[in-house]
């Protein structure tokens, strides 16, 4: 009897292993064909940014481009105190260009978790510095509706080995479109740090994506930052010497 009940218990944890397996699985492949249809192989991208405080209100326009999950590189168009600024990554490795006293700084890691700009994304989140296939471990939480949209709700965790801002990412994704309507940040208590929106889902550039993305910092009333693409391309092939320090000071 013992023996039989043995049986039972070891053929009970296979079963459990093999169903965490196939649903982390299912976890990763909704995450990945998401990361696929927002980045593509290389892009660029004309953007508006708008931060927004209760007493005033700032814009930003740039132009990026980026290569993979390595190379991204922003240069600022407006305004005029601010144009020429500009952003380079290459691989783990982050710089920033200052025109006002001609200056290349290169950024430490501990800056990635810091404001761009003065807006509620950090460095991180715009250069796109990690991948959330390759440096988190997924899990399926359970199917949600959202504005309609039925979606995906997928818990993404860190691996040890990852420098990342957040302790715990958790995305709505559609799964009509394998795309992101929200995303809430977490740190390392537990709390919300921010939830950002994806709005105004358009084809552009040849992909359908959400053009809108809106930064809302937990706790901070009358405070976001407005995100808009007004302009995509996922065609282009840069090449991966485009992603210089030398062209970070010549790029227009």
């Amino acid at each position: 009897m013992k023996s039989s009940y043995s049986i039972l218990f070891t053929g009970m944890l296979i079963l459990c292993s093999l169903a965490n397996a196939t649903a982390q699985g299912e976890a990763r492949e909704i995450v990945r064909r998401m990361e696929e249809n927002m980045r593509g192989d290389a892009s660029y991208q004309e953007m508006t940014m708008q931060t927004v405080r209760p007493r005033y209100t700032r814009e930003i326009s740039m132009k990026a481009w980026s290569l993979g999950n390595d190379y991204a590189l922003i240069y600022v168009t407006a305004p005029a105190r601010d144009q020429g600024t500009s952003f380079l990554k290459r691989g783990k490795e982050m710089w920033n260009y200052v025109p006002g006293i001609d200056r290349t700084v290169k950024m430490p890691p501990s800056m990635m978790s810091q404001s761009w700009m003065g807006s509620d994304f950090t460095n991180d989140d715009l250069v796109e510095g990690l991948s959330a296939v390759d440096d988190f471990t997924q899990r399926l939480l359970r199917s949600e509706t959202v504005n309609g949209e039925p979606c995906y709700v997928v818990e993404l965790i860190p691996k040890p080995e990852t420098a990342v801002v957040y302790d715990k990412v958790v995305y709505w994704i559609t799964e009509k479109h394998y795309l992101p309507l929200q995303v809430e940040n977490f740190d390392d208590l537990g709390d919300l740090v921010s939830t950002m929106h994806f709005r105004e889902i358009k084809e552009m550039g040849g992909r359908t994506i959400p053009t809108v993305w809106e930064m809302i910092p937990h706790g901070k009333q009358g405070q976001k930052t407005l995100l808009t693409i007004e302009k995509a391309d996922f065609t282009i092939r840069p090449e991966q010497h485009f992603f210089s320090l030398q062209n970070l000071t010549r790029v227009k």
